[in-house]
């Protein structure tokens, strides 16, 4: 049996609405929810109609006495800083608001505005400005230990020329050591390149085919990688080595942290347009291709989780705690945005990239010109 909504659906306002809507009936059943809200619930709206609200969203908040009290007063209410879940995701903090509907007072309108994009973002800006931060660190200790430590090396291979058997064994131990040090050097040295990104027009899916592939034949061997993508999606505007540079830092993330137990990394992309970006100088612009890196290993570490993409923070025990800042600042680079949200089992970090703009093509370089 179809459920038939007693409401007429709204038009173009309702489906322009940039937060997650929905319209609930008397008996707190859905009748209409709207794009962001298919998105944020992770289901369509004609598989939602009927179903009872309150079981699709879990909020921590009394929500049937909110209902019943915004009917009977016929007037809105605000709930603000509460987890919202839908029991896919992990909980977001949001203010959501509930208010009757002045031509028929028994059907609610809940709009539900997660603050965890804004929070994030915000968190993003400062992690580009700890990045920067780093830079100067950078230069100093290239100049003033890559140098010595070649010097370090060389004299030990001298040494192992003329060395015994036993000996050879310490100053092969140096040399592999001077190495390992030097290799972090150079992870560390990419923070001072200030060098814009060669950007062009990109095909997202031909970079995470790229970096599948080369996942596939190395660190990630022993994971099963699904390929879930929107094959209508345009073109990005990106440095295409940079842009393949995070997808294999991300896919190797999600490899390490399965920690050769073997599991499933999923490579989601699909498209978006809610979210908007505003830097510090008032330029901006919407981020509408999406790109999921999903794993279903154990999650973050709660006490780090808020600060995963801050230099020198890592989750392993021998980390740099360097991959995922070069990420983030690769993606600030590019005028774009990550996030991340890790429960036990489930781990998506999410990257959101503006359109290549009109006219470029792929085959010919574009300067950045922020």
């Amino acid at each position: 049996m179809t459920y038939r909504a007693p409401y007429p659906v709204p038009g173009v306002i309702w489906a322009s609405l940039p937060v997650p809507a929905i319209l609930i009936d008397q008996a707190n059943r859905i009748i209409e929810a709207n794009p962001a809200a298919e998105t944020f619930l992770n289901a369509s709206s004609r598989t939602l109609r009927g179903q009872p609200a309150l079981d699709r969203l879990s909020i921590d908040a009394p929500m049937d006495e909110a209902l019943a009290r915004s009917r009977a007063n016929q007037a809105a209410l605000f709930i603000n800083d509460v987890d919202v879940t839908t029991g896919e995701r992990s909980p977001v903090q949001c203010n959501v608001q509930v208010a009757p509907m002045h031509d028929n007072p028994d059907i609610v309108m809940m709009l539900i505005s997660p603050r965890d994009v804004a929070d994030r973002m915000g968190r993003a800006m400062q992690v580009k400005s700890s990045a920067k931060s780093a830079i100067g660190m950078a230069e100093m200790l290239a100049h003033e230990i890559k140098n010595p430590l070649a010097g370090i090396s060389g004299a030990a291979q001298l040494i192992s020329m003329n060395a015994s058997a036993e000996d050879r064994e310490l100053t092969d131990l140096i040399v592999e050591e001077t190495r390992r040090i030097v290799k972090l050097l150079e992870q560390v040295e990419q923070f001072g390149n200030l060098r814009p990104p060669d950007r062009r027009a990109v095909n997202i899916h031909d970079a995470l085919d790229r970096a599948r592939k080369s996942a596939q034949i190395g660190y990630a061997a022993h994971m099963m990688i699904i390929e879930d993508y929107d094959p209508s999606l345009p073109l990005t505007f990106a440095d295409p080595d940079q842009l393949m540079q995070v997808f294999l830092n991300l896919i190797k993330n999600a490899a390490e942290a399965a920690d050769r137990r073997g599991g499933t990394i999923r490579l989601h992309t699909f498209y978006d347009m809610s979210l908007r970006l505003r830097r510090r100088d008032g330029t901006g612009g919407i981020l509408p291709l999406q790109i999921e890196i999903i794993d279903d290993g154990p999650g973050l570490p709660p006490d780090i989780a808020g600060n995963i993409f801050e230099p020198f923070v890592s989750g392993r025990e021998n980390g740099t705690g360097l991959g995922l800042a070069l990420v983030s600042k690769i993606i600030s680079d590019h005028g774009g945005w990550i996030g991340v949200e890790s429960v036990p089992g489930r781990t998506v970090f999410r990257l959101s990239l503006p359109l290549a703009p009109k006219g470029i093509s792929p085959q010919d370089p574009q300067k950045e010109t922020r």
